[in-house]
């Protein structure tokens, strides 16, 4: 291998993971830069009992409180396992051997998680900020930070049918003789609810993340090796053959009768897994759910907000650890392998990556890097980056 191609594929392979981090920063910046807009101010009608809640003047959970529980608590947490824990999948028996490529797969598996973790907030943080503004939804203790104006509220008026209803008709948010400019936009903030956003996309990564460490998935059963198995399983029709120890007769061989996978020597099939190892994966979920609840208590979120608040962050959340590690069941959680050299910006067509990830272009001689593979083994990959594992 050529000694000058590892440093320029190694800079090509780390400015793509350096341009996602690039991504990242520039989505929170857009999300912070929605957050300083003033929110759009829906109309609202004084005599809605779903707005008429109190104003609660300290949460059960603060936004300091909340960005250090869903923020710096799973970073930490990620960090310390990725430290501690033995890696997914280890490559040897002996895990706790100061072997460069041992450290290496810890440091990849360290960046992947931390890199998908923030992903999951920066989408949260994005969405929400943006859609809070956009739909101004009034909260359910807006008319306590409003303090409307009552003896002049028909000069406010802007819709309804007072013609039906003596005093049924909307208002705008000018009836307001609130003097905190920031309080009353937050009034404005209920749909969705940003800490149970926050929470279930923190929390809930950490859940998916742990599980992967501890193999808590539910098994599967693989139905390809399931039908290969039984065929081999499966024996053909008894054979008739003269035995000449008994003067020539025929002699019938009995079937052969399919292994047992309860006895020794069977076929072994999925096993569930301990429920003991499911039971600190519940921890995180009741985090958020707590935080989520804290919401409805404290008349800051209607029920509908909270849920798609949750939702939403429970989307971000698994598709920010999917897009940089394997499932569950059948990867074991185990970290994505570093982007090869082809297909470091995903540029060039389906016919060409397939190509180059088969390992038939033609560049690729002389030019392979063997990292460890982050599930196990051994992998060939065309980069040869310096923040991937193993190389060699």
């Amino acid at each position: 291998m050529p000694a000058a191609a590892i440093p320029a594929m190694s800079r090509r392979v780390i400015a793509t993971y350096v341009l996602d981090w690039i991504i990242i920063i520039a989505i929170v910046g857009v999300g912070a830069g929605l957050w300083q807009v003033t929110p759009n101010r829906r109309p609202f009608t004084l005599t809605d009992p779903d707005i008429s809640f109190p104003f609660v003047e300290h949460e059960k959970i603060t936004t300091a409180t909340l960005f250090v529980i869903t923020v710096i608590a799973p970073l930490v947490l990620t960090f310390l396992a990725i430290i501690i824990l033995p890696t997914t999948r280890p490559p040897s028996r002996n895990t706790w051997t100061f072997k460069p490529h041992t450290w290496r797969r810890k440091i990849w598996e360290w960046h992947t998680a931390w890199l998908s973790l923030c992903l999951s907030f920066a989408l949260s943080f994005l969405f929400t900020q943006g859609m809070k503004n956009m739909f101004g939804k009034p909260r359910p203790d807006l008319l306590s930070r409003c303090d409307p104006d009552w003896e002049n509220q028909t000069q406010y008026a802007l819709g309804g049918y007072p013609q039906v209803l003596n005093g049924f008709y909307l208002v705008s948010a000018t009836i307001c003789r609130q003097q905190d400019k920031s309080k009353l936009d937050d009034g404005f903030s209920s749909f969705p609810s940003g800490h149970a956003t926050y929470a279930w996309a923190g929390m809930l990564y950490l859940t998916l993340f742990f599980a992967g460490k501890f193999g808590a998935a539910v098994p599967y059963l693989n139905h390809s090796k399931s039908n290969n198995n039984n065929n081999k399983n499966t024996s053909p029709p008894s054979s008739s053959s003269p035995d000449p120890r008994n003067n020539g007769s025929v002699v019938s061989s009995p079937p052969t009768r399919p292994s047992d996978p309860t006895q020794p020597g069977g076929e072994t099939k999925p096993a569930a897994p301990s429920l003991l190892l499911f039971l600190p994966l519940l921890i995180p979920i009741c985090v958020a759910v707590y935080i989520s609840s804290t919401r409805y208590s404290d008349f800051r979120h209607h029920p509908f907000d909270i849920i798609f608040g949750s939702l939403m962050g429970t989307a971000f959340s698994y598709f920010a650890y999917r897009l940089y590690h394997q499932p569950l069941r059948q990867g074991g959680g185990g970290s994505w392998g570093p982007r090869s050299r082809g297909r470091a910006f995903g540029f060039g067509s389906e016919a060409e990556r397939k190509r180059r990830d088969d390992g038939d272009d033609d560049g690729r001689k002389g030019d392979d890097v063997e990292m460890g593979n982050l599930n196990g083994g051994r992998q060939n990959v065309q980069d040869g980056g310096a923040v991937s594992a193993g190389v060699r």
